[in-house]
């Protein structure tokens, strides 16, 4: 199966972390959206799509991404890391999910995790989840991967 996972991690390397715990497990290829080959892409059996959560949402560079994407078939998922918890009525991953559905993919699944955040007002006490992601998230999400690899 060919995996490529297409990342965007700006703030403390949390989201790269996620995405290189999981590319081992799926064999992947992790890029940023701009350094995607389309042919690549086009290739994939399964992308992966993640960012960090800002302000609730999901990079907007990572989303602008994904709604430029031309219509396809084929299996994704969306992962996300954040400083604080998701909301179970918003997931953070949702839109882009929804947006991913809206144009062909099936999505085998999404993501999350707490991470480093040093958000305002959050830097002033020196940030939130200070040693996240950890070995037990960095785990998880090898797991997710492997219920990704299996289905």
């Amino acid at each position: 199966m060919k995996t490529l996972i297409v990342c965007t991690s700006v703030s403390h390397g949390n989201t790269r972390r996620v995405a290189d715990a999981m590319a081992p497990v799926l064999e992947a290829k992790v890029v940023s959206p701009e350094a995607v080959d389309p042919a690549e892409m086009a290739d994939a059996d399964l992308l992966g799509f993640g960012s960090g959560v800002f302000y609730g949402r999901l990079h907007p560079g990572l989303s602008r991404f994904v709604e430029e994407l031309p219509a396809a078939r084929g299996r994704a998922f969306v992962f996300a890391t954040s400083g604080l918890p998701e909301l179970p009525p918003a997931p953070f991953t949702r839109p882009l999910a929804r947006t991913l559905q809206g144009k062909g993919y099936t999505v085998a699944g999404t993501f999350t995790c707490r991470a480093f955040d040093t958000w305002m007002p959050f830097r002033l006490v020196g940030g939130l989840n200070k040693r996240r992601p950890n070995t037990g998230d960095l785990a998880a999400a090898k797991e997710f991967a492997e219920r990704l690899r299996g289905g």
